[in-house]
């Protein structure tokens, strides 16, 4: 069993975004949020973060999200980290695509604040179940 969600890696090049998506996750999932403007930047930055949760552009320039999914998969610290796609992209192909390779999700941009907390605690629920009352 892991330990519980407290620290979130949030890839994401739109300013905008990572703001609103690094407060709803700080004040309302009381996560501890880095947030990386690049795949090449996340590389670089995660081994230091240690992340529990590595919440993953698709569309970046540069490295893309699939690049850096597979860098971040090379390196002994984040191999197995769990790692959800966050994408505008809602092709059914795409995200099955995502999942097979290995994503433990994929949260369809945009989304209401409330809602990502709750998304990203029903994930982590997936690879952290509660134990047994």
């Amino acid at each position: 069993m892991r330990n519980p969600l407290k620290k979130i890696l949030l890839v994401e090049d739109d300013p905008d975004i990572q703001l609103i998506t690094r407060l709803s996750l700080e004040i309302g999932g009381g996560y501890d949020v880095h947030v990386c403007a690049s795949g090449a930047d996340a590389v670089e930055s995660a081994r230091a973060y240690a992340p529990d949760l590595i919440l993953l552009d698709m569309m970046m320039p540069g490295m893309d999200g699939l690049a850096t999914m597979d860098a971040l998969r090379s390196l002994p610290g984040t191999a197995s980290t769990p790692l959800v796609f966050f994408t505008a992209n809602t092709q059914a192909q795409v995200m099955q695509d995502l999942l097979r390779r290995g994503a433990l999700g994929v949260i369809v941009k945009p989304v209401e604040p409330d809602l990502l907390v709750e998304q990203i605690r029903a994930l982590w629920q997936r690879v952290a179940p509660a134990p047994p009352s």
